[in-house]
């Protein structure tokens, strides 16, 4: 099963300054033995830290048509900081890795949401040779998360 931890933003990640200095050492630290972790683990599939979202931009579609807005946008619960994505055998064993998130990103006060992503198998019936072929072209590229 996998899951991605998706980290909420919040002021501090929306903020324009550089995500490196002595601030935030601790914090990269603490990120990196965490996905350390993972990898040992064998569940770790892929993961970022996103830009703020004044480096971004929401497309919104109304009757079929795009509407380009740029960022930055006020809502920051609303918006993700970066994700991680993992695969393992159960919610329950995806929830005890976010359990061990570390403590010092957003100074302990974080908002986290984990999701299952759907697999080629909850198609069952209706996913076609096209799509069982395409996605495993997309799972053949180094560059597409499994």
């Amino acid at each position: 099963m996998r899951f991605m931890i998706i980290r909420k933003a919040d002021a501090e990640t929306e903020s324009e300054t550089s995500p490196v200095g002595k601030e935030h050492e601790q914090l990269l630290k603490d990120m990196m033995a965490y996905n350390q972790a993972m990898l040992d683990a064998g569940i770790m599939r892929g993961g970022q830290g996103l830009k703020p979202s004044s480096a971004g931009a929401r497309i919104q579609f109304r009757d079929g048509k795009p509407t380009v807005t740029d960022g930055p946008f006020t809502e920051a619960k609303e918006l993700i900081a970066g994700f991680t994505l993992i695969e393992v055998k159960s919610k329950e064993e995806a929830i005890e890795w976010v359990r061990r998130w570390p403590s010092s990103d957003g100074h302990g006060n974080v908002s986290l949401e984990l999701r299952q992503l759907y697999e080629l198998e909850d198609f069952e019936g209706v996913a076609g040779p096209e799509l069982k072929e395409l996605e495993k072209q997309m799972h053949a590229s180094p560059d597409v998360p499994r």
